[in-house]
Order: C-alpha cells, then structure tokens, then sequence
C-alpha cells in the first residue's frame, strides 16, 4: 500500500500559517512513508471559490517547498458525486428534508426547553405523500440528508452509537453518532457541501491517511459512517491541534491574518515558517531547520500537543535571523543578483554582512554603503573630527589585505592614544553612518584605500 495523503483547502482566500500547518503536515508524514502527495481544491462552493485563489495557494505551496504528485478540483467532479448520491438514495440512507433555516431553528429551540439536544428530529422521514406534493407544490426544493446508523431498527429512536478510531495524533477517539444531526450532504439547489465531496474524492483517489486541524474531530464520526455507507475502508485520520494568534484569536483566510503572502513579502525565509508552523505546539524544541529534509527528520504526528498552539511572530523572526546568518553564499547568490549584488566582491560581501542582518533584502542597504558610503552623516564633536582627520592620515598604502584594519587600528592607537569605544566608534560612524554592524576588518578591504579615503569627515 502506498501512503498517500492529501491538503484540501478552500480557494476562497489566501492561505495562512495555520493552513501551511496542515499541508507540511501531510507533505512530511508522505516524505517519511515514501507517499503520495495530492493537492486538492474542495471548490464547490461556486460563489466564494476562484481560481486566483487556488493559484495563489499552488504558490505558497511551491514557495515553502510542497510540490504535489497530482492536483485536482472538485468542482471538475460532480459526475462522480451525483453517482455516489444515488447509491445512498438506492440504500434508502440519503432521504429528502423540506424544512427551513427558520423551522429548524425554532425546533431546536423547542428541544432545549425539553431539556433534549438540539439535533435534528428526522421529522422529514414521517412526511406523507401528500405532505411532500404540497411542499413541492409550494416551490419548495429539498435538501437531502445522510441517515446515520444510530439505531436499531427505528431512525425515529436513536440510541448510543460509538464510532472508535486510533487517531495519529490523539490516541483513541470516540464519537457518539446519536449525538449529532444527520448532515446534510446536499443543498436545496443541488450543490454539494463539504462531506461527501470530501469522502468520495478520499476513496476514489486511494487517500490512505487524512491528517487535518482538531476542529474536525467530530466530522470524523460522521465521515467514517459515510465511508461505510458506501462500502469502503475509511482512512486512518489524525487531528492536529490548531494555531493561534498571540492573544488565543483563531487565523482566518478571510481576515489575511498571517497569510503567506504577507509573511514572504515581509522578507521571511520559508524554512522559518515551515520550522515554526510544524514545531510549534509539540514536544519538539522549535528550531531552524535548513530544508524540508532536516524537517521530517524532527516530524512525529504523536509528538503534537492536543491544546492549541500560540503562533508568536516574534518566534519567526528569530528564525529568520538564524537561517539568514547559516545562509551560504552559494544559497543567497541568484537573490542577491535580483537584488543588485553581484560581481568579485559579492561574496565576501554576503560573508561579511549576513550575521547583521534580519532579512536578506537588509543586504541592500549595507551594498549602498558599501558602494556609495553612509547613506547619513554623523555628526562628530570637534574633539572627535580632529582625531578622524588625524586616524585617515595613518591610513596604510595599498596592497591591502585581511589585516589592513588591525594595522591601522594599530598605529591611530600609538599615535592618539585612544583605544575601546572612543578609538572604534568614531571610525565606523565614518565609515558606515551606523553604530553598529559588520566586522570593519571584513568591509574595509571591499572599499579599498579610494573608497576609505572618500568617506573621511
């Protein structure tokens, strides 16, 4: 049996930390298990779902480093679910309701005074002929529910009805199917909601292991007893914690909260967020990894926290910061090219600067001073302008060297006396207009004597 997963999201939105969650998930539990990877848009929500969406997530996908063996759409796909409905029709499980938003909701009202739960009383199974000729007369449509088997003999007597599973993440699950409302699998107009889509794709593209956020647990029963009513093997299931904002807030495609989108554009590697959003809320310390390789290494399903995980930005650009400063210049070299660095110096550029910076796009900003001087001049005390035209005086000749700086350090020393900050600070205020930053002895050698000599006060 080949592993074979799937990450099926909505394309009604730009995907999220949380979602990224789910899909590196599934992509490392198949990396793992020699797997299958399947890319699947549940799009038939016809009126909220776009195809820009679902390219902007293949993007996001690609960019963190998930490449799927397939990708399909279920929109594409009604042929097969409209023969799946009639197999639950044929089996007498999938039956007509007629009721309204509104009538629904003062039944369940009805049923909490009674002191009963507010599922639905399968009134619908008990309409007569003649009933149904009205509604229809009416122009009522119906939506069809799924009977769940939650009974012995009489659907109008549910009794306690356990569906078990060992959940890859949780352990042992339990649902109680009497507990819940048939679901309704299709709407007045005959558009198909979330479930049956959702188990009929699973079994007809040999999905062996569903692996999605907790807040599907219960959907889980429902589903299983969906598989059976149509004669298949459900899949194993685990259910991972959810992510949330710092302050407990649940992350929404809708809202953009931490999207993808937003967090590359904010100059975050993908190994950062990759790291962070499969790390955090398990057993595992949070730490960089270099790819997705290094990652499935530290990837165990079971290793996940059954509470909610808080999502801390701050955690990410500390991330951030530790792959930027292991980064090679091998690995940095085509995107320090887009980003105007390039030629001889380059590389021990990218060597010199990279511990001192957040981002890799902070680069630019030391090229610029690098290649033009300091983007602001400091402002020096007379007593400190003396010294600066005095220290540029004792500036070696060329050829220079790795240790041109020790040497000139050297001899403004003996000459002025200074040393430590007051020696130092003036020098890279002159030279770089910041404070702090790169080592000196590995940026002086790159603006040569001419360029030393041009940044003098």
């Amino acid at each position: 049996m080949t592993v074979t997963v799937r990450f099926a999201p909505s394309p009604t939105g730009r995907i999220h930390i949380g979602n990224a969650r789910t899909a590196l998930f599934n992509w490392l539990f198949a990396m793992n298990n020699k797997g299958r990877y399947i890319q699947r848009f549940d799009d038939t929500d016809i009126a909220r779902s776009t195809q820009e969406f679902a390219d902007s997530i293949l993007y996001d996908l690609h960019w963190l480093g998930i490449f799927p063996d397939v990708t399909e759409y279920q929109s594409r796909r009604v042929e097969i679910y409209d023969a799946a409905v009639e197999r639950l029709k044929a089996a007498r499980v999938l039956y007509a309701c007629y009721e309204t938003p509104e009538e629904l909701d003062l039944r369940r009202k009805v049923r909490r005074t009674r002191g009963l739960p507010p599922v639905y009383g399968r009134e619908a199974l008990t309409l007569t002929p003649e009933q149904v000729a009205e509604y229809e007369s009416d122009g009522r449509r119906p939506h069809w529910r799924f009977l769940l088997p939650n009974f012995t003999s009489d659907p109008l007597q549910p009794e306690r009805t356990e569906v078990h599973w060992n959940d890859l993440v949780r352990g042992e699950e339990t649902v109680d199917l009497a507990s819940l409302s048939d679901p309704v699998l299709v709407r007045e107009d005959g558009t198909y909601l979330y479930t049956l889509p959702s188990v009929v794709d699973d079994i007809e593209m040999g999905v062996t292991h569903v692996i999605r956020g907790d807040d599907h647990v219960t959907n889980t029963g429902v589903q299983i007893a969906l598989f059976q009513a149509l004669g298949a093997e459900p899949p194993v299931f685990g259910h991972h914690n959810l992510l949330t904002t710092v302050s407990g807030e649940g992350l929404s495609k809708r809202t953009g909260a931490l999207s993808i989108e937003s967090l590359r554009e904010d100059g975050i590697e993908p190994m950062a967020v990759a790291s962070l959003a499969v790390l955090v809320g398990t057993s595992e310390n949070v730490a960089a990894a270099h790819d997705l390789n290094e990652l499935a290494g530290h990837f165990d399903p079971a290793a996940t926290s059954k509470s909610a995980a808080k999502f801390d930005p701050d955690e990410l650009f500390v991330l951030n910061r530790t792959l930027i400063h292991q980064m090679s210049f091998e690995e940095a070299r085509d995107r320090l090219i887009v980003l105007g660095i390039s030629g001889d110096k380059a590389e021990p550029f990218w060597l010199a600067v990279r511990g001192n910076i957040d981002r890799l796009s902070d680069a630019v900003a030391w090229w610029r001073i690098l290649s033009d001087g300091p983007q602001e001049q400091a402002e020096f005390s007379g007593e400190d302008r003396d010294f600066l035209h005095q220290a540029f005086d004792l500036l070696p000749e060329e050829p220079w060297n790795g240790s041109v700086w020790k040497d000139w350090t050297g001899k403004i020393k003996e000459a002025t006396g200074r040393k430590g900050k007051p020696l130092f600070m003036p020098l890279r205020l002159a030279l770089t207009g910041r404070t702090s930053g790169p080592e000196l002895s590995d940026l002086l050698p790159l603006m040569g004597r001419e360029g030393t000599l041009a940044r003098r006060p």
